[in-house]
Formats: C-alpha cells, sequence, structure tokens
C-alpha cells in the first residue's frame, strides 16, 4: 500500500511555487513519500495595500498557519523573513535549508549602477528598510533618489523598469536566484547585487522556514536532514535583533550574520560570526548600523543573546527612536 501524499502549504505567487517546489522534491528524496503541493491564498497576497501599512508581519503567513493548523496541509514553506519573531506555541520550525544569497539587486534600465542612477532616480521599494539605506547612501555620494513603492511579482516589479515608469526596482536575489528563467525576464536591463556594506538585508532574507505542527513528532524528525545549522544559527541571530528592537518586518531593519573564518586559504575553519545591522528613518537623513562579533553560536540561545546583545547596543545609540511607532 502507498503512503498518503504529504501536503504542503504553499502560496500561490510564482516565487513562493517555486521555493516550495524546491522543497517538496527535497522531502520525496527524503522520505521517498509523494508530496503535493496545496495553494492558499494568504491577506497579503489579496490586499492591494502597502505592507507597511497592513501590518508587514505575518500578512503572507496567517492562512497557511490557520491550514497547518486545521489539519488541512502536513507542513508549509515560508520565506523566513515573513515569519513572525515569536515562535507559535503549536507550531515548530523543523527545518531551515541552506540560505540562498542573502543580498538585494538593483535592477536597472541598461547600464545604470547605484550609482550611476540620473538624479532624482525613481526607485521602485515598498521596504522602509531598502528606502532607508538607499535615500543614507545617495546622500553621502551626493545623489537623490526617489522611492516609490511598489508591490506584485517579480514579474510585474522588472515592468515598470522596462516600461520606463521606474529607473530601476529592488529586488531579493534568493527570489531571482529561485524561479530560475531569468535571464529572459532581465534581458536588456542591468543587475547589480548590492554590497552589503551598502544595504543590509532583511533578517532572516534569503532564508527558507519549512513549519509542521509540533505534535507531528514522526514529520519533524524526518523532515530534520533538511536543515543546516549554519543558517539557523545565523538567521536566529538576525531575528533576535528584531525582536529585540520589537520591530516587525515593515520596520526600517537590516541585519546579517555571517560567518568568519580563520585566515585565507583552503581549510579555513570557521570561528566566529559576525553580526551586522542597521536601522534608519526612511529619509536615510539618520542612521543607527552596528556590528557584533563572537564565537559561532552553538545553541539556540547563544544565537539569541548574540541578537539581543546587538540590540542593546543600538538601543543605546538611539534606534528606538528611529522606527516609527514601537509595538506594544
Amino acid at each position: 500500500m502507498t503512503e498518503r501524499a504529504l501536503r504542503l502549504g504553499t502560496r500561490r505567487s510564482k516565487l513562493a511555487m517555486a521555493q516550495s517546489g524546491h522543497v517538496a522534491d527535497a522531502v520525496r528524496q527524503l522520505t521517498g513519500r509523494p508530496v503535493e503541493l496545496v495553494e492558499i491564498t494568504t491577506y497579503g497576497d489579496t490586499s492591494r495595500e502597502h505592507l507597511a501599512q497592513i501590518g508587514g508581519t505575518g500578512v503572507f503567513v496567517a492562512a497557511l498557519r490557520d491550514a497547518l493548523l486545521a489539519g488541512e496541509v502536513d507542513f508549509a514553506v515560508h520565506s523566513l523573513k515573513d515569519l513572525p519573531t515569536a515562535q507559535h506555541p503549536d507550531l515548530v520550525l523543523a527545518a531551515i535549508p541552506t540560505r540562498e544569497d542573502p543580498r538585494d539587486v538593483l535592477i536597472a534600465r541598461e547600464g545604470l549602477t547605484l550609482d550611476r542612477l540620473p538624479a532624482g532616480a525613481r526607485v521602485g521599494t515598498g521596504s522602509p528598510r531598502r528606502m532607508a539605506q538607499l535615500h543614507a547612501h545617495a546622500r553621502s555620494h551626493g545623489l537623490e533618489l526617489t522611492c516609490v513603492p511598489i508591490r506584485g511579482n517579480v514579474d510585474t516589479r522588472v515592468g515598470y523598469v522596462r516600461k520606463g515608469e521606474l529607473d530601476a526596482v529592488v529586488l531579493a536575489a534568493a527570489g531571482l536566484n529561485r524561479i530560475g528563467g531569468t535571464d529572459e525576464l532581465l534581458d536588456g536591463l542591468t543587475a547589480e547585487p548590492l554590497p552589503v556594506d551598502t544595504v543590509l538585508p532583511a533578517p532572516g532574507q534569503g532564508a527558507l522556514a519549512v513549519e509542521c505542527l509540533a505534535s507531528n513528532t514522526e514529520l519533524v524528525a524526518a523532515l530534520a536532514p533538511l536543515d543546516d545549522p549554519r543558517t539557523r544559527a545565523a538567521v536566529t541571530a538576525e531575528r533576535s535583533l528584531l525582536a529585540a528592537l520589537e520591530a516587525g518586518c515593515s520596520a526600517p531593519v537590516g541585519a546579517l550574520a555571517d560567518l568568519l573564518a580563520d585566515g585565507p586559504g583552503h581549510g579555513q575553519v570557521v570561528t566566529e560570526m559576525r553580526l551586522r545591522g542597521v536601522v534608519g528613518t526612511t529619509d536615510g537623513s539618520t542612521l543607527v548600523q552596528l556590528s557584533t562579533t563572537g564565537p559561532v553560536p552553538t545553541s539556540h540561545d547563544e544565537a539569541l543573546a548574540l541578537g539581543r546583545e546587538l540590540a542593546d547596543e543600538m538601543l543605546a545609540k538611539g534606534a528606538a527612536g528611529l522606527m516609527g511607532e514601537r509595538a506594544l
């Protein structure tokens, strides 16, 4: 008798389907069981409001979690940066697979890069985090940008540049890489990965979260081999920083934890983790940007502590006043 197919809950967007498809393939190989994708529409998909207005955190997640809790799906795949920092009591992050490129990418009219955009260039992004850092970079280089809030899938956003409505848009590199087939989409345009020294990504950007019921111990164990401990440690530190700043995913907070090796050459031993954080006003006039380095966390609590430590330093430097209304 063949085992029942595992039901994987996913958003319906092209990117979400691509991400979930990758995870489904891996789970089929791991378990030998069939996996079927169950498409779920979330509030974040149907609302036309800007993410910052509809609450940011959790708008793409709630419907997937409801389906999990109702037993309509067995597990779900999220973009980790969309997940609220507080863990749901009945759910568990069974796996955080190896992270894709965490950087942002500027997609611009042919030949244009961030530092070659014309005066007053119109750059599409609905992210306060990106706006704050792009404006700060422009100010420091004597440039002037206008950030235009946009929504929509990758094709829609790139279309604004192709049609000449915008000079550039900023997207996550991971999304472009996971969708595949972007050569045709970006034909005739310039794609420039933005250095993390210029624009720090969102906490957890480039990572996926595979979530299931905590009570389904058999599935939790079956999904465990998909987990990458280094990615988990890094994103845990980043999300701990975000939580300690009491900010949701629509706040202008960037964070990235990366691993530092003990010198050049092959056979490097990773000994330390560097965590960088930034928070700023969306006009880029004020940024608090700090980093801390410590031993690579060997436990969840150590990763949490690294994030809290940097958040405390940022709050001491005035970060709280830069985030608008703070969640109570």
